[in-house]
Formats: C-alpha cells, sequence, structure tokens
C-alpha cells in the first residue's frame, strides 16, 4: 500500500516521455518532461487530439510509450508496474459500470481485484465520501448520471492510491451536479490526495487547479502555477458609461489605448503593471467627464489558450466581471 512507500517530492515524475503511432510515424506525445508535485490538483489541458489521452493511457498502463520515462509515488511504470499500478487511481470519461452491480458490490469486487483485505476495505466510507451510502444496494443502472460518476470515482480509491487521474469529470453535466463534483475534488485534495485533472472547461480549471500544464500537438507549451499562467497576459479592459453623448474622445485620453463606442461608453484597454485603474478614473474625471457606470473584463485562462494554441476550448466561456 502507498502508505509504506517513502513520500516523494512529485507524484507523477515524467522525462522524456514520447509515443510514435502507426507507420505515419504521428507524434502523440513527443519528449515531454513535467513534474506533478504531491499534493496538488493539477491540471492537465489541451485541444482534442494534444495528447492528453495518450498521456494518461500510459500512466494507466494501457499504452507502452516509445521512448522516456514515467515514475508514479516513486515507482518506475517500467521497471515496477504493479507498485505503480497500485499507486493510482484512474476515472475515464467513459461510465463503465456493471448495470447489475450494487455500489457496495461494485467496490467490493474492485477491492479484491487490487488484493486488498475484506478487514482493509473502506467501501463504506468511500460510500459515504462520494454521497452513495444511501445507494449502497441499489443496481447501478437505476442511478442517476451523476451518481454513476460519482461512483466511478469511488471506484478508482478503493486500493488507496495516493494519486487520482479525472479524465473530463465533468463533461456533459449540468451545472449543479458540476459544482458537487468540484466539492469532492477539493475534499480528495483536503485529504492528501494528488489529483490530476483533465478538462475542457477552463473555468474549472481556473477554479479548482493550483498548477496547470497545457499539451498541444504532443508538447507541453506550459506549466505554472495558475496564478502565473494569468499573469502571463497582463492585460485588463475597462468599460466605462458616461452620464452624456460624448462626440469624440477628449485629448486628455489620448495617451490610453481607449476606443468610443457612440454615444456614450469608452473602452480601455491597459496593462496593470503598467497603468493603474485609478490613473484612468482620473484622467476620465479631468477631462470633465461624469462617469454613470463602469464594468471591468480581467483576462482568463481561456485567453491564454487560444494564445498558446490558437484553439478554443469546448467549455463555455466566462462573461466579464461586473
Amino acid at each position: 500500500m502507498h502508505q509504506k512507500l517513502d513520500l516523494p517530492a512529485a507524484a507523477i515524475r515524467i522525462r522524456g516521455l514520447t509515443k510514435i503511432y502507426g507507420k505515419a510515424a504521428t507524434r502523440a506525445l513527443d519528449s515531454v518532461d513535467l513534474d506533478i508535485p504531491r499534493g496538488s490538483l493539477f491540471g492537465l489541458l489541451g485541444p482534442n487530439g494534444a495528447g492528453k489521452s495518450t498521456l494518461i493511457n500510459i500512466l494507466a498502463g494501457l499504452v507502452k510509450p516509445t521512448a522516456g520515462s514515467a515514475e508514479i509515488w516513486g515507482r518506475d511504470l517500467a521497471r515496477s508496474p504493479r507498485e505503480a499500478a497500485a499507486a493510482i487511481g484512474i476515472v475515464p470519461q467513459e461510465l463503465n459500470l456493471d448495470a447489475f452491480f450494487t455500489p457496495r458490490e461494485l467496490l467490493d469486487f474492485q477491492a479484491g481485484l487490487y488484493g486488498v483485505p475484506p478487514k482493509e476495505r473502506r467501501t463504506e466510507e468511500l460510500l459515504a465520501t462520494v454521497g452513495l451510502l444511501d445507494k449502497a444496494d441499489a443496481y447501478a443502472r437505476t442511478l442517476s448520471g451523476g451518481m454513476r460518476r460519482r461512483l466511478m470515482v469511488a471506484k478508482a480509491m478503493v486500493h488507496s492510491p495516493p494519486v487520482l487521474v479525472l479524465d473530463e469529470p465533468t463533461a456533459g453535466v449540468d451545472i449543479e451536479l458540476r459544482q458537487s463534483l468540484w466539492g469532492h475534488i477539493r475534499t480528495l485534495k483536503r485529504s492528501g490526495v494528488t489529483v490530476l485533472l483533465t478538462t475542457h472547461y477552463l473555468e474549472e480549471a481556473q477554479e479548482l487547479c493550483d498548477t496547470i500544464a497545457i499539451i498541444n500537438h504532443g508538447k507541453l507549451i506550459a506549466c505554472d502555477s495558475t496564478s502565473a499562467l494569468l499573469r502571463r497576459l497582463d492585460r485588463k479592459e475597462l468599460t466605462i458609461t458616461l452620464e452624456a453623448d460624448l462626440a469624440e474622445l477628449p485629448p486628455a485620453l489620448a495617451r490610453f489605448q481607449v476606443h468610443l463606442v457612440p454615444p456614450r461608453r469608452l473602452v480601455f484597454h491597459y496593462r496593470p503593471s503598467e497603468t493603474r485603474i485609478a490613473d484612468i478614473l482620473e484622467a476620465v474625471r479631468g477631462a470633465g467627464l461624469a462617469i454613470a457606470d463602469l464594468s471591468t473584463y480581467e483576462s482568463d485562462l481561456e485567453d491564454l489558450f487560444l494564445h498558446l494554441t490558437g484553439t478554443r476550448a469546448g467549455g463555455p466561456k466566462r462573461e466579464a466581471a461586473q
């Protein structure tokens, strides 16, 4: 069990990981180096076909890399596959549950596959953690889609792995369920589990993840803390609605990047590292303009994603802050 292993600084350590498919020599992964810190909630982002699934399938032991190495909790996938497998739980995007098993039976059976003795199984605890204890003896086919997805998380945790991979955990679920799943993911992190999350919902990654890596065409193109990645853009937008119509921009505002949206809106684009919002407001008032309202828009993770990959993710775009 993972409790007996030394605690590595990196829960997952990848070096030079490469996967080439077919005679066309398609590089699904191209010399990827990546460290996922122990105890982090780590986001792996990228457009469709970027290489995310290949990387996860390698970690799950389903695909052999062409070159490079990967360690899970300090255990090399190639040299110690059983120990590496014991240290990771994978929650795939597909809901692959036996419809005629109850949640209790499913977790007990899965624990048996991992060699967990009956006295050490955590079936009741896991069902309570994912909010399914009252459904413990109901057939899986009677569970809602959200319940099945939560059951998949419990299934991946039966052998108490220190690392959990969630592949698009909220794909196709409604907003209420998404918020519930976010809560469960945060609970797992607080319990000490390292969580690797792949998602197309950039709002989700921005909300949950401490650190984010972006992969595109098999190459790692960015990896940093979420806050540091967002600071790369250093771009904000301020929209000011005036109390009276304005025919043209006053000369006093010429030093700013601003345009007039007739009849009374001024839209400023600026870098927070160079310009304070107070300077803009002071200049507007100094020009003799009365402000009726204002709103700001701050660049988010989707803007960075677009900037780095040229591809819009599948999730919803955040609205500007009002």
